[in-house]
């Protein structure tokens, strides 16, 4: 809670060092200081002509017309005769170093008038508030408040032009987010910066939205880049799919829209043209639009495709790439993608199927040397085996499912290639399948969560006759 003390009476009593710092606070705010002590310290000299003193000891008739009062002796009993009296009259009264005897207390304050922020413990930690301060106030620019300012001239302009709340937050965020902006309030040139915001404003007024493809990273929310989690925080409309773990989705802006356009193998929820037209409409409203998806969009996202359509309605566009999964879920799980002496490439395949799709080189794809990565490749496991099998690779090469990557709910199961069917049957979406000798560094690497969820296949391999034939998309890292 902030108090407007400008010309508010306040009662101080005490007259050593500490009743000078909450003197000087008091009267920075505009008090109408009382100061009651008996003597005062020689460095209340400097405050001289600034507040009423009462040079006696403090009694209960001196509350009487106070809206609050500081206690800041060295004497118990007199600082409770404050306290008493004062909770007796209904005041706001503080005691210094004495929360439990406090209605109010003193926080640490950084000062960037009319920007003023406020850090407190409740008493508890004063030394960490001390250092938390002191980085705040590394870090808030001297210039902040005469941004404030400058705001506050812009302001009742932007109400006229802008009749819509949504549209006013749009372009205050734009602009202090500005580079353009910043760089002039640096440089203390307040005229061209007022007429930077004013011409922004009438740009507004016909200004398109944007979108913003933001990968948000396999799931452990630390993983999600900072501009990541600018981007989100900043955004008015979220477009979010399955893979997006309910950690990220707590980070987005609270009046943010959240919309699910989640898609799951065999059960496409929402259609991509849906998607599609759901991001070109609220583009066009002019809101600030994230495209929210599981690890890098443009892995196996379908981001390009939907950049495509952007591109086509001339709404402007940008992308913000996110950790993919094969590097994110692999390193949680203990297992290299490449190692000298197991694997000088890794392969990354999808094993979604696309209608008259055509089969990859599966030669290719069961060469040793080399890790393969499959994403979403759990309902065509058996036709995977079955195939890396027949063009050469060992039944007896190592392999891991790693359901829900880098979560705290992350499972790895391990095996062999020629037990990767009935391993699959004991996963769930959303899983990465890999497979290659660096699996077995798994043992002696794994150092998140517990290696004993893990389980080994049951050899009891049915076939199940899954269909043939899938594209399984490649990408190739070597």
């Amino acid at each position: 809670m902030f108090a407007r003390l400008e010309g508010r009476p306040v009662l101080l009593v005490g007259g050593g060092e500490v009743a000078l710092r909450k003197a000087r606070l008091l009267l920075a705010a505009g008090a109408r200081l009382t100061l009651v002590s008996p003597v005062l310290a020689s460095e209340f000299d400097e405050l001289a002509g600034r507040f009423n003193h009462l040079p006696v000891r403090f009694e209960p008739a001196h509350l009487a017309g106070q809206l609050l009062v500081v206690a800041a002796t060295d004497d118990n009993d007199v600082n409770a005769l404050v306290y008493e009296s004062a909770t007796e009259l209904g005041l706001f009264v503080n005691l210094v170093d004495d929360p439990a005897r406090s209605s109010f207390i003193f926080p640490s304050i950084i000062d960037r008038s009319p920007i003023m922020v406020a850090v407190s413990s409740g008493g508890k930690a004063p030394v960490l508030v001390r250092l938390l301060r002191e980085r705040l106030e590394s870090l808030l620019p001297r210039h902040l408040g005469g941004l404030a300012e400058l705001s506050g001239r812009v302001r009742h302009r932007a109400k006229e032009l802008l009749s819509s709340i949504s549209d006013r937050r749009r372009f205050w965020e734009r602009a202090f987010a500005s580079n353009a902006l910043a760089g002039l309030i640096e440089k203390q040139d307040w005229q061209r910066a007022e007429a930077w915001l004013n011409e922004g404003l009438d740009k507004a007024q016909r200004e398109l939205g944007e979108v913003v493809l933001v990968g948000a990273g396999p799931g452990d929310p630390g993983l999600l880049t900072l501009k990541g989690l600018q981007q989100i925080q900043q955004a008015e409309v979220v477009l979010y799919d399955q893979l997006v773990s309910p950690e990220i989705l707590d980070l987005v802006r609270r009046d943010a829209t959240l919309i699910s356009v989640g898609k799951k193998a065999g059960d496409h929820s929402v259609p991509q043209d849906e998607t599609n037209r759901l991001l070109v409409q609220y583009a066009k409203a002019g809101n600030r639009v994230v495209r929210l998806k599981g690890g890098d969009p443009f892995m196996f996202g379908r981001g390009g495709e939907e950049l495509e359509v952007l591109a086509d309605e001339g709404i402007p566009f940008s992308v913000v790439p996110g950790i993919t999964a094969a590097a994110g879920a692999t390193a949680y799980a203990g297992i290299p993608l490449t190692h000298r002496d197991h694997a000088q490439s890794a392969v990354f395949i999808t094993g979604h199927c696309q209608k008259a799709g055509k089969e990859p080189d599966w030669q290719q794809l069961a060469a040793t040397n080399q890790t393969l990565v499959i994403y979403m490749g759990l309902m065509r496991s058996e036709h995977i085996q079955q195939q890396l099998i027949d063009h050469g690779r060992q039944p007896q090469t190592p392999i891991a499912i790693i359901e829900r990557g880098t979560q705290t709910r992350q499972k790895v199961l391990t095996g062999t290639l020629g037990e990767l069917a009935t391993l699959a049957r004991h996963a769930a979406s959303p899983s990465l399948i890999v497979i290659g000798e660096v699996v077995s560094l798994r043992d002696r690497l794994a150092w998140f969560g517990e290696k004993s969820g893990e389980k080994s296949a049951e050899i009891n391999d049915e076939q199940n006759g899954e269909p043939r034939g899938c594209d399984l998309k490649l990408v190739s890292l070597a």
